[in-house]
């Protein structure tokens, strides 16, 4: 009679409903082992949507006003690259910069940061149509969620800042959940920096916020708004200056 699988090597029974609990401890652990196995002692978050186009295929983009969103993907490598040469110096890594590991802003990020030579993080996420990490991934540095909240937690857990540039409903929970977080004591208070000044403010009326009595006028000192990656780092160093 053939052996049966150790309990740990058996996949069906790790994917069970019964080892939701172990799953979770593991997406814990495995990115919290591997970022301190590489030197990770903080980062920048960048946010944003998969969908603004790269300058390679923005001839493709037939929607114009997506098209001219285009500037912020070159906005979100320039700061990549910016970050990354100025606070990766040797094996101790200061402000690496993470993203949702996918296309569009994401892929920015993570490209800014291989282009000199730096590395980053990807936290992607398992989706019905499933999202490809990008190729300028740090490979030491990609992993796969199964849990939004596990993936969120890592997200924020060593974040120094948060970029958060134009985005749809997933990048809306981020921000959202992160101004949260900060509003309530739940985790320290750190630059929110919303780039498109013109988008998110007409997106969203800050102030009508305030004016209805649903926040409080300090709350919109949580949120810093920029247009280009040297006001970005500015905010950010002057921040811990």
């Amino acid at each position: 009679m053939k052996s049966p699988p150790k309990a740990y090597e058996n996949i069906p029974f790790l994917n069970s409903d019964p080892c939701r609990p172990v799953r979770l401890q593991l997406e814990y652990l495995h990115p919290e082992v591997t970022m301190k196995e590489q030197g990770v002692k903080s980062t920048i978050v960048l946010f944003g949507s998969a969908r603004i186009p790269s300058p390679e295929t923005v001839e493709a983009c037939e929607n114009p006003q997506q098209a001219a969103l285009l500037p912020f993907y070159e906005e979100a490598r320039k700061l990549a690259g910016m970050v990354s040469t100025t606070c990766q110096t040797n094996h101790e890594c200061e402000y690496v910069i993470v993203t949702g590991g996918g296309g569009g802003i994401m892929e920015a990020g993570n490209r800014g940061a291989k282009e000199v030579g730096c590395k980053s993080i990807s936290l992607n996420i398992t989706l019905p149509h499933e999202q490809e990490p990008n190729p300028y991934v740090t490979e030491e540095l990609c992993f796969e969620f199964r849990y939004f909240h596990m993936r969120k937690m890592h997200f924020l857990s060593r974040a120094k800042a948060v970029c958060i540039f134009p985005g749809g409903f997933g990048t809306f929970d981020e921000l959202f959940e992160v101004l949260t977080l900060i509003q309530t004591g739940k985790i320290s208070k750190m630059p929110i920096i919303l780039f498109g000044t013109e988008y998110w403010k007409r997106l969203i009326d800050w102030k009508y916020l305030v004016e209805c009595g649903l926040i409080s006028p300090d709350d919109l000192d949580l949120l810093t708004f920029c247009d280009t990656a040297e006001a970005a780092w500015k905010i950010i160093t002057d921040y811990y200056t």
